[in-house]
């Protein structure tokens, strides 16, 4: 049995649909924090169980009988995210699970000014500490991002942001169906896999291009400092430590964190990883 947590996240769900079309649904299970949000699922065949990262009782519960469990990364970060960590990796190891799978990232990196990436590198610490055999998968930047990124600049003709480097954008639907892959054919990764990306590297520049050229409104790329930037995403609400770790980000990016581009994703998944343009024009069409 093959247990997916956050199974309600647009990651996890992708992964559980994918599995569903390559093993059948009674050896899938997912661990999520409200089941009634995943009664699809149930209707599905797939056993719908409660399982909170918070509440290591819960995590127990849900994991039992797995052979393997997907551990998809909190949405949380700092000290939080690892303690939510710690506890779902100390669940799956006392579970029995023969292997534990974690979606981390291709800037895992314990010296990343981007905040999530420092997390992501302990955590696969935690999983080597573990003493159970596990896989990283060294997910892409996740596409989406660029949508929120763009944001107003959709309706001001601006996209102001710091000075940036190129990004490997990756389709979430992509990343969902490599998870589903590495779990149905149990062997193709050990440790810590490649980075998971899509074809190329684009900067917000190429962004606002690729924006323009979809929606046929002119998006210009503005550079702001840091500074700048910072204090306008406060000015708007934006918590300061949100507001810090966005701007991590573009530093990250700066410093070419995010700029790797790999073959391994699109050898994995039989076809070339879906292009950037084609999430726009997806995401900005809905």
């Amino acid at each position: 049995m093959i247990v997916v947590t956050g199974a309600n996240g647009q990651l996890g769900r992708g992964v559980v649909d994918r599995l569903l079309v390559r093993i059948p649904a009674e050896r899938i299970a997912v661990s999520v924090r409200d089941p009634e949000r995943a009664k699809a699922l149930g209707e599905r065949g797939v056993r719908v169980r409660r399982g909170d990262f918070d509440d290591p009782a819960s995590l127990t519960d849900a994991f039992e009988g797995a052979e393997q469990i997907l551990l998809v990364s909190a949405a949380s970060t700092g000290d939080t995210a690892l303690r939510q960590h710690r506890t779902a990796i100390a669940a799956a190891r006392d579970s029995g699970a023969r292997r534990v799978l974690y979606t981390s990232h291709m800037g895992a990196n314990p010296a990343s000014p981007f905040a999530p990436m420092p997390d992501h590198a302990e955590t696969e610490g935690e999983l080597r500490d573990s003493g159970v055999p596990f896989t990283s998968l060294r997910n892409g930047f996740y596409a989406a991002t660029t949508v929120m990124l763009l944001g107003a600049a959709l309706k001001t003709g601006e996209l102001s942001a710091p000075e940036d480097g190129p990004v490997s954008w990756t389709a979430h639907a992509d990343l969902a169906e490599a998870a589903a892959i590495a779990l149905a054919e149990e062997g193709r990764f050990d440790g810590v896999t490649p980075p998971l990306t899509g074809t190329e590297a684009l900067d917000l520049a190429e962004v606002a291009a690729l924006a323009s050229s979809v929606t046929g409104r002119t998006v210009k790329r503005v550079t702001v400092t840091d500074e700048e930037y910072r204090a306008g995403l406060v000015s708007h609400g934006v918590p300061e430590e949100q507001a810090d770790m966005l701007v991590g980000l573009f530093q990250a990016s700066r410093e070419g964190e995010f700029a790797e581009v790999s073959p391994v994703l699109g050898e994995l998944i039989g076809r070339p990883p879906t292009p950037l343009r084609d999430v726009l024009r997806e995401a900005l069409a809905a």
